[in-house]
């Protein structure tokens, strides 16, 4: 019996082993990762705008540019992107349907690694 025990004992401690020897869990799975960032939001945030008004962002050098994705209230956003001081300019349009509502400008893009990184801010579209 004692030794099917320190049989187990071993087994486990080969497995737990094993298992520590990939690390022990702590580490960040963005480790390495140049996350993608955004900034010089235009409009301001919680700006009052008009409907169809044009919006800009600048997207850090790491952002993938085919990756950058805008939403309004759930409705996917046409921008153009254009290479800026080792990053990039990202320009787009308010929809036209949104009068009289607070809409948020929400981003998403990749960079290496998918590495995904986002952001976004408030504006209050007029009537």
């Amino acid at each position: 019996m004692k030794l099917q025990n320190t049989l187990w004992i071993v087994i486990l401690m080969i497995i737990h082993g094993n298992v520590w020897a990939y690390g022990d869990g702590s580490s960040s799975s963005t480790e390495g990762c140049n996350k993608v960032n955004f900034s010089e939001f235009t409009p301001v945030n919680n700006a009052e705008v008009a409907a169809k008004s044009a919006f800009s962002f600048f997207a850090s050098a790491e952002t993938f540019p085919k990756s950058i994705k805008v939403t309004i209230k759930g409705q996917s956003i046409p921008v153009t992107v254009t290479p800026k001081n080792q990053g990039f300019q990202v320009t787009g349009r308010l929809p036209d349907t949104l009068k009289g509502t607070y809409a948020r400008i929400n981003i998403t893009a990749k960079g290496p690694n998918q590495c995904e990184g986002s952001d976004g801010w408030l504006v209050k579209v007029s009537e």
